[in-house]
């Protein structure tokens, strides 16, 4: 009866033959990770402004909304109340909205500083890892090359 060949073996030897460096791929997680945690934090902070800008939007609404709702004694000023009301809203909206611009400004600076860093790092280690992983292939060429 013919005997099975242990394929796991074979491999083990096979990959042993290719040393992998996995340092380099060590290094691109623990970049990555580093960007993601300086992403997060660009847009957590966004994000508390602008729930800081909305809260700061809904009081001022909500204390003008006490003036217009108290009684009046001349059907004239609940229509000056309404519309001073409408204007006060319009003015604050157009504030409000320009804050939130600026939150968006800063985080698409912020984001691309990121990003232009890290594509810079990465250029550079991938720069490295292309000069080592050709050294290492020159160098086992040699040892090839002489063994014959």
């Amino acid at each position: 009866m013919a005997k099975t060949q242990d394929f796991s073996a074979m491999m083990k030897d096979m990959m042993a033959s290719f040393p992998v460096d996995t340092s380099a791929m060590e290094d691109f997680f623990k970049s990555t990770a580093a960007l993601n945690e300086k992403l997060s934090a660009v847009a957590l902070d966004a994000a508390e402004k602008n729930a800081e800008i909305s809260s700061k939007w809904t009081k001022d609404t909500l204390a003008k909304m006490g003036a217009l709702s108290k009684a009046k004694a001349e059907p004239a000023d609940y229509a000056k109340a309404a519309t001073d009301f409408a204007s006060a809203s319009a003015e604050v909206a157009a504030e409000n909205m320009a804050a939130f611009a600026e939150v968006a400004k800063k985080v698409q600076m912020d984001t691309v500083e990121l990003l232009m860093a890290a594509g810079k790092d990465i250029s550079e280690e991938a720069t490295a890892a292309v000069k080592k992983a050709t050294e290492e292939v020159t160098t086992a060429a040699k040892k090839a090359a002489a063994a014959k």
